[in-house]
């Protein structure tokens, strides 16, 4: 079952500028890069293989883990396809309890978190925003970056957002 773990109120990427670059995970942790063209078929194709990678590092079974990953995985995909309309990089690693995914894509516009009202469309970073421990965007050159973080240690309160 998907548990909200709040909001961070302001409904804005997190702004702590320390984790807008990521460093390499250590070696012997998870790590996937892939590129994708801006296809309709790109959000499944990305939940694929997320799912599978998730299964070789022994996470996809983690609670809602890998359910929750996909379901984030395809709402930062899509916001690229639709958005930037240009091929751009999936990163997935797991590294200290945490499972940090990427999307790197050629758009410029910071995405924002709208209520979870009645509209067809505009709800997926409201579900970034309650499902992630973390999330934020940076620029990087011509485009941007907008992540998540989700904890994989199992614990209470793993994987919630911190105060």
């Amino acid at each position: 079952m998907l548990q909200l773990s709040g909001g961070s109120g302001g409904h804005v990427p997190d702004p702590v500028p320390r984790y807008g670059s990521y460093p390499q995970p250590p070696l012997g942790a998870g790590h996937l890069s892939i590129e994708y063209d801006p296809r309709p078929t790109a959000a499944r194709e990305a939940r694929a293989q997320v799912r599978r990678r998730l299964e070789e590092w022994g996470l996809a079974d983690r609670g809602d883990l890998g359910d929750v990953t996909e379901l984030l995985v395809s709402e930062l995909v899509t916001n690229a396809v639709l958005h930037a309309a240009s091929r751009f990089r999936l990163t997935l690693s797991a590294a200290h309890g945490v499972l940090r995914c990427e999307v790197t894509d050629t758009g410029r516009r910071t995405p924002r978190v709208i209520g979870a009202g009645a509209a067809e469309s505009g709800r997926g970073m409201f579900l970034v925003d309650a499902l992630a421990r973390r999330w934020g965007c940076h620029q990087e050159g011509p485009g941007k970056t907008v992540w998540f973080e989700l904890g994989t240690c199992g614990s209470d309160g793993c994987g919630r957002r911190q105060p």
